[in-house]
């Protein structure tokens, strides 16, 4: 985990100095063009019929690439006026928070498993080479759901008592590891607007300062510190928002993987007692040998 979380961290910080540089020398493109186009006028002249499919495609790409840079020059801009120690934190609780967010949905799909056919497959095994057959099916199946059931059938000959137990126990352990790092977005979905409230608080006491350094109570005064202070909030909140949504969606994940693994597990004790009663030999009792 801790090295995907790293990966990603590093991917993202790459992500954004490639955008950097590309805005930078679209931006760079752009300004060239326009100076080799108003400083030879006349060089534009000839055969406008032939370049005017090549000018219409090359207009869009430059169109194109022109909105690109203009919003991150605004998102850069805004970042910079809401405060860059007070952005910075908020930003890196998004970086890590999406982090952990990835590394979960990976994990979680890896452990997403077709029980029906596992239960099939164990059944089969365990009518045609016993136990251990079984155990081997298990043991080549990923995902808690099989570990749950190698650890019920790695106790089988304690009696059908223990496996039960085994299976209710190993079933928390495997419900702890899929709710892992859930605490962490959980706390960083309080953390972001935290932080946004927070700077926001603190960008109004320096307009407050602003103003009684002024001596006056000027609108654009006023109204410069609280665009500035309302800036962290707003970003708090688009953070929290984010990973708001992919939260949910993973608690419903985690959910549905928990009474998967419920359902299976009331379905592994019915096959293993009913395993266990076609090999226990029926009694015959004496009397009705002699009759």
């Amino acid at each position: 985990m801790k090295k995907l979380i790293s990966f990603v961290v590093v991917c993202g910080m790459l992500l954004i100095s490639a955008s950097n540089l590309f805005a930078q020398g679209s931006a760079a493109g752009v300004a060239s063009s326009t100076e080799a186009v108003t400083s030879s006028p006349d060089s534009a002249a000839p055969a406008p019929e032939a370049a005017s499919i090549p000018e219409a495609v090359s207009g869009e790409d430059e169109s194109s690439r022109g909105a690109l840079s203009e919003l991150h020059y605004v998102l850069k801009e805004k970042f910079i006026e809401g405060g860059v120690p007070w952005m910075t934190p908020i930003l890196i609780l998004l970086i890590i928070g999406l982090a952990i967010v990835i590394e979960r949905i990976i994990y979680l799909n890896l452990a997403t498993t077709n029980t029906d056919k596992l239960l099939a497959s164990v059944e089969a095994a365990l009518a045609n080479g016993g136990v251990d057959a079984a155990k081997e099916v298990c043991r080549n199946t990923r995902g808690p759901v099989a570990s749950i059931f190698y650890q019920g059938l790695d106790r089988y000959g304690e009696g059908v008592d223990i496996v039960e137990k085994a299976i209710i126990s190993y079933g928390g352990v495997q419900m702890g590891k899929l709710e892992n790092g859930m605490i962490w977005i959980q706390l960083f979905i309080a953390l972001a607007p935290s932080l946004g409230f927070l700077g926001t608080v603190i960008g109004m006491i320096q307009a407050f300062d602003d103003i009684a350094v002024a001596g006056d109570i000027s609108p654009t005064i006023v109204a410069d510190g609280m665009k500035v202070a309302l800036l962290t909030t707003v970003f708090g909140l688009i953070v929290a928002m984010i990973l708001q949504v992919f939260y949910n969606y993973l608690l419903n994940k985690i959910s549905s993987l928990v009474n998967s693994m419920e359902d299976s597990s009331i379905s592994i004790m019915d096959i293993l007692v009913k395993y266990s009663a076609d090999k226990t030999p029926v009694k015959v009792d004496d009397n009705t040998k002699n009759s």
